[in-house]
């Protein structure tokens, strides 16, 4: 995916860059594939903040996306590729020989008119999706599924794909972007293919107003506020935080602390944690 680069004609402009939107298709989103998103600005139910540096935005309709690809043995023809204000993958519309239309995730390789297919019987190719039982090891594969039958959970954002690496009777070892290596029920869907729009994390935002767009408000550091508002505030002029370790606005460790449990159920699953 190619990416624009502007002429610093002014400061907003300076070092700014975003996609090209070449490679989409000139079209309008399927209007029963739309639905409605209630911005709440980061409240809960009773008006409380409980994610900071939330609010605004553009304005956005949800595109319901194919996670778990159960439309069996049914071939599927690539339409149009679109574009999706709520990730940073383009998703494809499908055509079905039954008349039915979905959206699903945009591998790299994928183009308008390619055949698609779901099933075990389904070839191994770009956008098709099968059990891991049944693609080969050293496969390129995104949108995995942990249970059987829920949808795919893992490796669904821009230029990323996982690797198959082993498999036994039950489970299949995979490769996660991460580099965690995870076991995972061979029962479990996943589709073929390395996701695309893989330049989107070289973007440059170029300006404070594009974030305003995204719904993101500012954040302000710790150290610059007042000592009842965060742990790291106080003290006279340009002061450290004045402890051993950076902490939340709660007195919580930050920065490099794992937060995981240590007796999660589903440790049992991984092979090799993240570096």
């Amino acid at each position: 995916m190619p990416i624009n680069i502007y002429n610093p004609c002014t400061s907003g402009m300076r070092n700014r860059s975003c996609s090209d939107f070449s490679d989409l298709s000139k079209v309008l989103p399927e209007k029963k594939l739309l639905g409605k998103i209630h911005v709440c600005s980061g409240r809960n139910n009773s008006g409380t903040i409980t994610i900071r540096h939330r609010s605004g935005g553009h304005k956005k309709r949800y595109r319901w996306i194919d996670f778990k690809r159960n439309k069996k043995d049914v071939q599927g023809k690539v339409a149009s590729i679109q574009y999706d204000p709520n990730r940073n993958v383009r998703i494809a519309l499908i055509h079905y020989l039954d008349g039915e239309k979905r959206y699903i995730l945009c591998p790299k390789s994928l183009c308008k008119g390619d055949v698609v297919v779901s099933g075990e019987d389904a070839p191994v190719r770009v956008g098709s999706a099968l059990p891991l039982k049944f693609i080969p090891l050293g496969t390129s594969i995104h949108n995995i599924e942990l249970t059987p039958g829920r949808g795919g959970q893992l490796v669904r954002s821009a230029g990323v794909s996982a690797q198959l690496v082993a498999k036994d009777e039950r489970f299949a070892t995979v490769r996660l972007p991460s580099t965690e290596i995870r076991l995972i029920s061979v029962r479990c869907y996943a589709t073929v293919g390395c996701l695309g729009n893989e330049d989107f994390f070289n973007i440059v935002i170029g300006k404070a107003g594009k974030n305003r767009w995204l719904g993101l408000r500012p954040t302000v550091r710790g150290s610059a506020m007042n000592p009842c508002d965060h742990p790291h505030g106080g003290g006279e002029g340009r002061s450290p935080i004045g402890r051993s370790r950076p902490v939340t606005p709660w007195g919580k460790p930050s920065l490099g602390i794992r937060t995981r449990s240590k007796t999660r159920y589903s440790d049992f699953y991984i092979v090799r944690r993240r570096k």
